[in-house]
């Protein structure tokens, strides 16, 4: 049996990887990584997100 913990909601203190703007999307990468973006940041590389099969998580928020 597999189990998966599940990654915390984003809140105000996540900030993107690129700009330190307010996180609003979460990349998990296959390898487990994870990367945080500003929605401007998430739009700007979500074609290699695609290409890499991330699991985006957009931010409720």
């Amino acid at each position: 049996m597999t189990s998966t913990l599940a990654r915390p909601e984003l809140t105000a203190s996540d900030r993107c990887d690129r700009c330190s703007a307010g996180a609003r999307v979460r990349a998990v990468l296959p390898s487990g990584g994870e990367l945080l973006f500003c929605n401007h940041h998430a739009r700007e590389h979500s074609r290699k997100l695609r290409e890499l099969a991330a699991d985006i998580q957009v931010s409720e928020a």
